[in-house]
């Protein structure tokens, strides 16, 4: 499935802006389900740009160290409670930023 950047961009910015009034989980469920799907297909081609690193670089360990950050992330189950599941939302949207990033500067190359 191809990345939609536009798509990709208004859910990170839509999650972003949430949290200035009462927190509705069904809300943060949703939105976190949403940007999860972004993670997945933006982590697979994150993993392959990574793996063509030079190994032992500085660049390659951050970014390896930082994808293995999301993927956990990625993975934890949304929080029942209003403010920790906002958090998580936030994580995600920011770690899916990044990945969006990544993948803009891999696009132009």
């Amino acid at each position: 499935m191809p990345i939609d950047a536009d798509t990709t961009s208004e859910t990170i910015r839509r999650a972003l802006r949430t949290g200035s009034g009462p927190i509705d989980l069904d809300e943060m469920a949703a939105l976190a389900e949403t940007l999860q799907g972004h993670i997945a297909l933006l982590l697979i081609e994150a993993r392959e740009t990574t793996s063509q690193l030079g190994r032992g670089t500085l660049e390659a360990h951050q970014t390896a160290a930082r994808l293995k950050s999301i993927q956990e992330q990625f993975r934890r189950p949304l929080a029942t409670r209003p403010l920790s599941a906002h958090a998580h939302v936030h994580q995600l949207a920011r770690d899916c930023q990044w990945l969006l990033a990544r993948h803009m500067v891999e696009t132009r190359r």
